[in-house]
């Protein structure tokens, strides 16, 4: 019997089960995925955050997966090492799985830039904007009052601005770039998104970004301080 071993939970690793099932349905399928999460479409945080949608409906092949396609699932571990020599993949809780054929599917993670102070930031108070764990500490972290600001006025960025428009009005984006959405819009067709961001209520902080943290405060390249819960 063939030993597959898939890194990844996402959208590829998925189909990759499907892949393989449909040429072996006898062979041990083993996928890692390093978040507590699986199965479930990422672009759609934003609206969860929002209450767009729920967990039940973020998922695309239902809960009984894993189940019905024979499939152990290890969530909340990660794959450390790899030795293609011995086909071996090391986890970090330990395990050693060996492998016949492996997947690797793990996709990207956040790139946070190396911010001076930005350890004196307290953990509950920062995060990233990339999965469903993110959106569920956002959604507990903000209250009407809280002061949000968001570094990174690309896709991600506004999409966290619009799942959290409706928990807090205190939103500001700030970018490097002269405007919004910058890798894919022309000035022009970024001027109507930032009008409508604005009319919203939303604080933009264009061609400027946090130079430096002290706790609850970012101080900017352009010299003005944003105080952000």
């Amino acid at each position: 019997m063939k030993r597959y071993v898939i890194v990844g939970g996402g959208v590829a690793g998925i189909h990759c089960v499907e892949g393989i099932r449909s040429v072996d349905p006898a062979g041990s399928i083993t996928l890692v995925s390093a978040e507590a999460d699986s199965n479930y479409g990422r672009p759609l945080i934003s609206y969860y955050l929002e209450g767009a949608t729920d967990e039940e409906r973020m998922s695309y092949r239902g809960s009984d997966f894993y189940e019905k396609n024979s499939v152990r699932a290890l969530h909340g571990v990660s794959a450390e090492k790899l030795d293609p020599a011995a086909k071996t993949v090391t986890l970090s809780d330990g395990q050693t799985l060996p492998y016949d054929a492996l997947c690797m599917a793990a996709g990207s993670s956040p790139f946070v830039p190396p911010f001076t102070g930005l350890d004196t930031v307290p953990p509950e108070k920062k995060f990233t904007f990339m999965t469903l764990a993110d959106a569920r500490g956002l959604m507990q972290a903000v209250t009407p009052e809280s002061r949000v600001l968001i570094i990174g006025g690309g896709l991600i960025g506004l999409k966290c601005a619009e799942g959290l428009y409706a928990h807090t009005k205190h939103l500001t984006v700030c970018d490097l770039a002269p405007h919004v959405l910058s890798s894919i819009l022309q000035p022009e067709s970024a001027e109507l998104v930032e009008k409508h961001l604005t009319e919203k209520g939303i604080r933009l902080m264009l061609g400027d970004s946090a130079k430096e943290f002290q706790g609850s405060r970012a101080l900017m390249n352009s010299g003005e301080t944003v105080e952000f819960d």
